[in-house]
């Protein structure tokens, strides 16, 4: 052990949502992705679970409540390039987090650190299990779970 020196990422993926957990880790990837030189992509997943059975057969209801998400997700990654991320791209996706997010985005885009808060802000998850404990658990990539 000559040197020891922090594993510097390549490309950094993280979760966000309303949550404060959500906005920390938000903030530590764009601190990390910029000291890292990593390109820097913004995931949030429209829940179903979340509406009834009337909105989630609405096609408009769920273009309508998809638009407002992209909109938001847009807004995390001006903040990115306003600090000075260069690369920066953003993902909207939709049904379980845990699982979209393992299962279909990591595996699409191959990041090598994924940043998630520790707190679910909504729904039944929030009172049967983490999501952020269900991705760092199955993650096949690093998994910071931010509080």
């Amino acid at each position: 052990m000559s040197e020891m020196s922090p594993k510097e990422f390549k490309h950094i993926l993280v979760g966000v949502d309303d949550s404060d957990d959500a906005q920390l880790a938000f903030r530590y990837a764009i601190n990390r992705a910029k000291s890292d030189g990593a390109k820097l992509t913004i995931v949030s997943i429209l829940e179903q679970d979340n509406m009834n059975v009337y909105e989630a057969m609405s096609k408009d209801f769920i273009h309508g409540q998809r638009s407002d998400l992209e909109a938001h997700v847009q807004q995390y990654q001006k903040l990115a390039e306003q600090f000075g991320i260069k690369d920066v791209t953003t993902v909207v996706d939709e049904g379980d987090p845990g699982e979209t997010i393992v299962k279909d985005i990591i595996p699409a885009l191959k990041p090598d650190l994924l940043v998630i808060g520790s707190i679910s802000k909504k729904g039944v998850r929030k009172y049967f299990g983490s999501q952020a404990a269900y991705m760092a658990k199955h993650a096949p990539i690093s998994v910071l779970v931010v509080r």
